[in-house]
């Protein structure tokens, strides 16, 4: 996506060496949606598995999918390969790689165990590949890491309550459930019982939700969207929005998403693959900013859309003509919409100024600066003082 964009920024080259520099949490990743089309190949000729399609150069071209039901078909098809341990592995330790060499520092990483378990394949498998590579990643990139255990939105509540008692023996590994798929048709309602579980002992997670992705079409009316929406916040009581781009339809939520300082993980490539936006250009990403909303930059499902969460960073910068301050605030909401400590969010922010700093030529791109490292002090003595 990005070699259709301009090469060169309005403000200055300056901003884009920014985006690549500066460090990066990402928390809008399904770490399926990594597996790039040499691996799947890899793991399927090393598996005995029949691919969908017969070569990496096809599979690259069925990447121009029309909607989300597309491209979930292809997404669960290229998951048919994963089936050991060192699978899951491989997977995700590419993906560590690649995010950090892109200057993702920290990730909170959606995965999907009934994609697997319902083919067979053993929930401790899933894990164990997943959390043996963000070890690893720990040690030899100093990326940290949190892992998400998303629900199917298209498969049933008493099935995501199965696969939430499986997981039961690995919750230490866990650090939030989330519910991925397709919106279309799968109300809130439907995982009340799920996530009221899942928010008690002995699991004690966090919780987030896709919702406010799609746009209004046939029956999927702005006012289900919007109270999806609703419902999402209130009976799911999330603490993150994924997605949430739909929320501008709606005053009343913008004005409580705002106060609430709930986060919300945008996800520009991805937005424009499923046609939620036409194109990047008309990304409704500053606007929301402009609105008061805590948005972040987010690659979702990067080997399917076009790029990693650095990619999205500077296909927005040049895209929308944002500014460093604008990418500064941007980088900032990553981490200040992670799931680390208050302590540790501060820090990060700090690490953000540090970096805008260093970019920094105009007085308005120094007033920008100085709101960031303000913020992450604020967030930080926050946290010391309770």
């Amino acid at each position: 996506m990005l070699s259709a964009l301009p090469h060169s920024h309005p403000h200055g080259q300056h901003v884009l060496d920014f985006c690549r520099d500066v460090p990066k949490s990402e928390m809008h990743l399904h770490i399926e949606g990594t597996l790039e089309p040499e691996l799947v190949f890899e793991l399927a000729k090393r598996n005995g598995v029949a691919t969908h399609l017969p070569t990496v150069e096809d599979m690259k071209r069925a990447l121009d999918f029309k909607n989300l039901q597309q491209f979930l078909d292809l997404y669960y098809a290229a998951c048919s390969c994963l089936l050991h341990e060192q699978d899951f592995f491989d997977m995700t330790w590419a993906y560590c790689v690649k995010a950090s060499s892109q200057n993702v520092r920290h990730a909170e990483i959606f995965f999907d165990p009934q994609t697997h378990t319902e083919r067979g394949v053993a929930f401790s498998v899933v894990i164990t590949g997943i959390s043996r590579a963000l070890e690893q990643a720990k040690r030899e990139l100093g990326m940290t890491s949190a892992l998400i255990m998303c629900f199917l939105k298209h498969l049933s509540g008493d099935d995501s309550i199965r696969t939430l008692e499986e997981s039961l023996p690995f919750k230490d590994h866990i650090t939030a459930v989330g519910l991925d798929s397709t919106e279309i048709g799968n109300p809130p309602s439907k995982f009340k019982a799920v996530y009221d579980l899942a928010r008690a002992e002995p699991y004690n997670y966090r919780c987030v939700s896709h919702c406010g992705e799609e746009g209004p079409r046939g029956d999927y009316t702005e006012e289900t969207i919007i109270g999806d929406m609703w419902k999402t916040l209130e009976l799911l009581k999330v603490e993150r929005i994924d997605h949430g781009i739909q929320s501008l339809r709606s005053p009343e939520l913008i004005k409580h998403l705002s106060e609430k300082r709930i986060p919300l993980t945008v996800c520009p490539f991805s937005n424009v693959r499923l046609r939620a936006v036409d194109k990047l250009e008309d990304h409704p990403l500053k606007k929301m900013m402009d609105s008061g909303l805590l948005v972040s930059i987010n690659s979702d499902d990067p080997a399917y859309f076009g790029g990693y969460c650095g990619d999205n960073y500077l296909g927005v910068a040049l895209a929308l003509q944002l500014g460093l301050a604008d990418m500064a605030e941007l980088a900032a909401n990553s981490w200040e919409s992670s799931f680390l400590p208050a302590v540790a969010k501060g820090a990060r922010i700090g690490d953000v100024a540090q970096v805008a700093e260093r970019y920094a030529k105009t007085e308005e791109e120094r007033s920008g600066v100085e709101k960031v490292l303000e913020r992450g002090k604020r967030i930080g003595a926050v946290a010391i003082a309770n």
